[in-house]
């Protein structure tokens, strides 16, 4: 079927792909943009069926979309925020992308009129790969000040006003439902001893190498912090007291046994842990279940180090905590 309409060169020249079907799906006409990016002439795929010649498009969702058009007369439309292509279109941008394919926005328009001979569709495919690409930078960028703003610069573990207000959370969901939650504190046993022996970039590398190994040992739903220097903050949601107290000790031992290679040096390192339980009878803020975490690791420290301590309410009695 030829139409003089479709030979303006006003299509040809269009900065957007024009693709005019039929009722059923045979190509009538392309316009250079499509035949460019498709790396197809009209002259070839003319008459031929739009699901032969572009073979990897979705079939049965196009199928709907034309359908639609065909029997209700309206404009069908999607963006590239809901399907990010149709037509499997190499992008031609210098840039980078996550997809080697041309992001889209395609109109669906019928052109059912009196002096055409059968209803025709004519399918707009609009270039939206910036937009696509800046999104994509923009969503990267937002991920990474989120990320920044929970996570400890060095040791990559919750900072330390994230790690407390994922303990308040912690702490207001065991009050409203009544679930067992545990605090251990604990901090690097005579750390100022490794930073005069192996210098800060040795206590640097002790921090984030045991911060690493410990998460290891831990639940997906436990939360690790830096509090400060080389103290640390673990919450167990759904943890009793005994149970703290076992995880305490697998970590204290294993800790223990780590051996850690520095600039051609073996690094042992011990951890004191306190170990604090959260009473949903009490009237407890998240300072207050610190404080009790805080007095068990210094009585950890007192009795020996490397060791862990539960918190005894009668034992609040100290001023300094011991390197």
């Amino acid at each position: 079927m030829s139409h003089a309409w479709l030979s303006s060169p006003i299509l040809a020249q269009l900065n957007s792909g024009v693709l005019v079907i039929d009722d059923e799906y045979q190509i009538h006409y392309a316009n250079s943009f499509i035949e460019r990016h498709a790396g197809l002439q009209l002259a070839d795929i003319q008459g031929k069926s739009l699901f032969s010649v572009f073979a990897d498009l979705p079939e049965a969702w196009l199928k709907r979309k034309l359908m639609s058009v065909l029997d209700l007369k309206t404009p069908a439309f999607s963006s590239w925020e809901q399907r990010q292509y149709i037509f499997k279109f190499a992008h031609l941008r210098p840039m980078t992308s996550s997809s080697q394919y041309m992001a889209q926005n395609c109109t669906m328009l019928p052109l059912d009129t009196p002096q055409l001979e059968q209803p025709l569709i004519c399918i707009l495919i609009e270039d939206a790969t910036d937009a696509f690409v800046y999104q994509q930078h923009l969503s990267k960028t937002l991920s990474e000040l989120e990320k920044a703003n929970r996570q400890d610069g060095l040791t990559k573990v919750l900072n330390r006003r994230f790690w407390e207000e994922q303990l308040k959370q912690e702490i207001h969901r065991a009050q409203r439902y009544h679930h067992p939650l545990s605090l251990l504190l604990f901090d690097l046993d005579k750390f100022k001893d490794l930073n005069d022996k192996y210098g800060h970039l040795g206590g640097d590398f002790v921090l984030v190498e045991l911060a690493s190994f410990i998460g290891s040992l831990l639940r997906d739903s436990d939360l690790l912090g830096r509090y400060g220097g080389e103290e640390f903050g673990i919450i167990l949601p759904d943890t009793p007291l005994s149970g703290a107290v076992e995880v305490a000790q697998r970590i204290c031992h294993a800790v223990a046994d780590h051996l850690m290679l520095f600039n051609q040096q073996t690094i042992r390192a011990s951890l004191s842990i306190g170990v604090a339980e959260f009473s949903p009878k009490q009237h407890v803020l998240h300072d207050d279940l610190i404080r009790s975490a805080d007095i068990a690791l210094y009585n950890a420290k007192r009795a020996g180090r490397n060791r862990v301590c539960i918190f005894q309410p009668g034992v609040s009695d100290y001023q300094k905590k011991a390197n």
